[in-house]
């Protein structure tokens, strides 16, 4: 019974001043040119230097550079987080996907994957990947991650990385991306050493918004019910099979990387983690799913409003180290 109080436990009060100060638009009416002059300014907010306030600085011993990636039929923009001080030796990889559904930039998680890189050490590649809008479904974001994950490893000595340890990260919708990806490198029998899933979205069927997260927790200060129905429209296209894009409705779990599931309870999506982490040990993949009382949706890209953010990055250096060493 160690959960009741993990349920009560009010946002942090970042959290709760953020929320008085916006007014959640009204998702569902929006039109696409709506949404896209949404994302813009969103994104350019979380980039900006007055964003720090709430992403959090990143580490400084950390070379952070934007490139630009050439992919069969695009180009795709990458952030790159490099040790300053790291000497010839190949580093593991860890290849990163921001959360945000159809906003987000890989800068609102400079903190995170900053000290990633200096303290695994790690090279960590942040995909920009496309975002979701009535033109670029879900697909489209999961192929960016898998094409940049190959294109990577195919030239793994330009990018100074040992291709035997490699480690995918996603938050969110990002976390729904790395999980699809981790399930794709099985299929291809690319070998990853682990997967971190941070507040994950696994499903976007109808079965997926059923949850007891989602009913108590619908308008949750970071992260409300109407938005994932957004989310849900523009990621699965009408006539498309939801469960091609919900990890937690594949058929085979087994065999994939070991998972890190990290959730936070004052999320709707919260059981959506839970639920992916006792799939993957019923399959027998190992996963360890933890939680962190009091944390909000989107809490590891909030470290300037959610305390708790920086538990849960010393827990993921220190998981990902073991599983990544040598």
């Amino acid at each position: 019974g160690g959960n009741m109080g993990a349920n009560t436990a009010k946002p942090p009060l970042g959290i709760r001043v953020l929320k008085a100060l916006g007014k959640e638009p009204d998702w569902l009416t929006m039109t696409t040119e709506q949404l896209i002059a949404f994302r813009e300014a969103e994104n350019r907010k979380r980039a900006s230097r007055l964003g720090r306030v709430i992403t959090g600085c990143p580490d400084r011993g950390a070379a952070i550079q934007w490139q630009e990636v050439v992919l069969p039929g695009r180009n795709l923009p990458v952030r790159v987080y490099r040790p300053s001080r790291s000497g010839r030796d190949p580093l593991p990889l860890v290849l990163h996907v921001h959360g945000g559904g159809f906003v987000g930039t890989a800068v609102q998680s400079d903190w995170v994957n900053s000290h990633l890189a200096t303290r695994l050490p790690a090279v960590v590649v942040s995909v920009e990947h496309r975002l979701l809008d009535p033109d670029s479904p879900l697909s489209a974001a999961v192929d960016d991650a898998w094409d940049m994950l190959r294109h990577v490893v195919g030239h793994a000595a330009q990018w100074g990385i040992d291709p035997a340890r490699i480690a995918v990260f996603g938050e969110s919708t990002g976390s729904m991306i790395t999980a699809l990806t981790a399930i794709l490198a099985r299929d291809s029998g690319l070998p990853l050493r682990a997967q971190v899933l941070v507040n994950p979205v696994v499903d976007l069927s109808p079965a997926g918004f059923e949850h007891a997260s989602m009913r108590q927790h619908a308008h949750s200060p970071t992260l409300s019910v109407s938005y994932m129905r957004l989310l849900q429209r523009l990621a699965i296209p009408q006539g498309t099979d939801p469960r091609a894009m919900s990890p937690l409705g594949a058929e085979d779990l087994s065999g994939l990387a070991p998972a890190l599931v990290v959730v936070a309870p004052i999320d709707p999506l919260a059981d959506h983690g839970r639920c992916y982490a006792e799939r993957l040990r019923a399959a027998g993949t190992p996963a360890r799913l933890t939680e962190h009382p009091g944390a909000t949706h989107a809490f590891l890209s909030m470290p300037g409003a959610v305390p708790q953010a920086k538990a849960a990055r010393a827990e993921i250096v220190e998981y990902l180290r073991g599983l990544l060493a040598g």
